[in-house]
């Protein structure tokens, strides 16, 4: 019995995981958005901004990490309006007759983003290189590197998911995410955060946005990540908990436990 159950689980995974994934490629618009736009803004502010804040010409390694992350928020905000169109349209109630969990269209949004956004990076980091980013690092810090960068989207995955759950429409939804967006333009991810003013400093080192990107520059620079990693995965554990968490409490209240 518990075997036919775990077949039944990954069965049913799979195929949400392919529905998100189809989708996916259908919405081309947007999907070539959440990777153009970052590399637009890589491009900016390399090229327009770069020489004023850093003379030297290596402002585009102290930059790259930022734009990774704000790439990985971007592609992860439109799970909000997947989720939240599900929600709404009816299909929810459709699967609740079926024999599946109906919460595994959560989880096929969640994976299908992490895919798409895994390769997006990917190709905004090879951009990065074509524009004069050279990281100076082992394998294994690249491989460190990468793990922080994953988990980093699946949890902001998590999140925008439970945010789809939680808004009345999916306009509502991408408002909602849009506002995330912003976080990295308040942590060290285009300047050092001793820039600021005062009262500014506070909120960006205390964010959870700062140690990430810290603890991705110092990983792919050859620099100590000193206390920012466990602060990075500290915080992005706290919020992929209390995301899954979220969105399980209300998929259930919404849609009815299965």
């Amino acid at each position: 019995m518990s075997s036919t159950k775990r077949t039944s689980l990954f069965v049913t995974n799979s195929v949400f995981i392919g529905r998100s994934l189809l989708h996916s490629l259908r919405n081309t618009e947007a999907l070539i958005m959440a990777i153009l736009l970052p590399i637009i803004l890589m491009l900016l502010f390399t090229y327009v901004f770069g020489g004023a804040i850093d003379p030297s010409g290596h402002y585009v390694n102290y930059v790259v990490p930022g734009i990774i992350l704000l790439c990985a928020g971007f592609g992860s905000s439109s799970t909000a309006v997947d989720v939240a169109t599900d929600m709404t349209n009816g299909i929810i109630d459709r699967f609740r007759t079926m024999p599946i969990r109906s919460m595994n269209v959560i989880t096929g949004h969640v994976v299908a983003s992490l895919v798409r956004n895994l390769i997006a990076t990917g190709i905004v980091i090879i951009i990065a290189l074509i524009v004069g980013f050279r990281p100076t690092t082992s394998i294994m810090a690249w491989c460190a590197a990468v793990g922080v960068i994953t988990l980093f989207i699946l949890t902001f995955t998590w999140l925008y998911a439970a945010i789809g759950l939680v808004a009345r429409t999916p306009s509502a939804a991408s408002g909602y995410g849009f506002a995330l967006l912003f976080l990295p333009y308040i942590s060290s991810a285009f300047v050092p955060t001793n820039t600021m003013p005062h009262w500014l400093q506070g909120v960006a080192e205390n964010q959870p946005i700062t140690p990430v990107i810290e603890t991705i520059r110092s990983l792919l620079m050859g620099t100590s990540v000193g206390n920012y990693v466990w602060l990075a995965i500290g915080w992005c554990l706290f919020l992929l908990i209390g995301s899954i968490l979220w969105s399980t409490w209300i998929f259930h209240k919404k849609a009815g436990r299965r």
